[in-house]
């Protein structure tokens, strides 16, 4: 059976990515320039804007906003630029129903790990009532946009096309991981929870859609879910005021909870996780997005048209 869901990863096949000598050469200096240039343009930006807007929880987040939206120009523009085509990945029409299905299924999903938590006796939840949501949904929204972006829609798709997709999940998923070493309470066992389970199912939302927007939004979505209505911590971190506060009980082995660094970083997440993301990846692996997708050293260009006909064994050169 195919399945006919959003459009294959556009990888890029045109200036700095076209195909021939060097390219798994040219893909790794171009994703380092994607991404100094990225976090350069965020990081000032985002100290610019929080200094210049009052420190009440809805300018900050507003701060918050504009940074994601420094990281989604940026990257937009780049790509147009190095790589010649439009930033499909982030194509405006598609924004609305992608985010709203991954905040639906972000929050879905931490809701079913807080269940598990609860039901086996690993945590406490004393709801406590109604609490300012700005600084919870500006955290949410900023590292959603800002670590998708630089992980899937850099890390992810510019090692798909220099090595292919396989190679493209497990260093994404490694550097993701690595990437929250220096938070609060993390350890090996974090990391690689952590690297497991966003590896997985948010490269595959990808995968599967060819858009950035369901990985953003699941993202935002679970981190708002666990750090705003839970209260938990969100990868160690503090999301400020929450509708409720989760604790772990200290009885309980940490890899069990996930001690300090917080509920993602426990066993019953790390099952839920790979199990969707399992299923996402069989659903993109029966679109054949893995098929389909553009092979590193292949000098032909398939038109979406041509890929979603499954006339893919022709090829259509533009």
């Amino acid at each position: 059976m195919t399945l006919n869901l959003g459009i294959p990863p556009q990888l890029g096949n045109r200036r700095v990515l076209h195909a021939g000598k060097w390219l798994p050469a040219r893909a790794i200096g171009w994703m380092a320039a994607l991404i100094f240039a990225i976090v350069l343009a965020f990081g000032p930006g985002m100290e610019a804007l929080s200094h210049a807007l009052p420190e009440d929880p809805m300018s900050q987040f507003l701060a918050h906003f504009a940074g994601a939206c420094i990281v989604l120009a940026t990257y937009a523009l780049l790509v147009r630029m190095g790589e010649a085509r439009k930033p499909v990945e982030l194509g405006l029409r598609s924004a609305p129903a992608g985010l709203l299905a991954g905040l639906a299924i972000g929050l879905a999903l931490f809701c079913i790990v807080m269940l598990i938590l609860v039901a086996i006796g690993a945590y406490d939840v004393d709801y406590h009532g109604a609490a300012s949501a700005w600084r919870g949904a500006g955290l949410a929204i900023e590292s959603g946009v800002f670590e998708e972006v630089l992980v899937r829609g850099v890390i992810l798709r510019l090692t798909w096309r220099a090595f292919g997709p396989w190679t493209a999940f497990i260093v994404s998923a490694v550097l993701f991981g690595a990437g929250h070493a220096a938070n609060p309470g993390a350890t090996a066992f974090t990391m690689a929870c952590v690297a497991i389970e966003a590896g997985l199912m948010l490269g595959a939302f990808f995968a599967l859609t060819g858009r950035l927007w369901i990985s953003i939004g699941v993202h935002a979505g679970w981190n708002f879910t666990q750090g705003y209505l839970f209260g938990a911590n969100v990868s160690g971190g503090d999301f400020g005021s929450s509708v409720a506060t989760s604790v772990a009980h200290l009885h309980r082995p940490v890899w069990l909870t996930g001690g300090a660094f917080g509920p993602e970083a426990s066993l019953p997440c790390l099952l839920v996780c790979v199990a969707a993301g399992a299923l996402v990846m069989e659903m993109a692996r029966r679109a054949g997005r893995f098929a389909n997708a553009v092979k590193p050293q292949d000098p032909r260009v398939y038109t979406i048209e041509s890929l979603m006909s499954g006339k893919v064994g022709r090829g259509e050169r533009i």
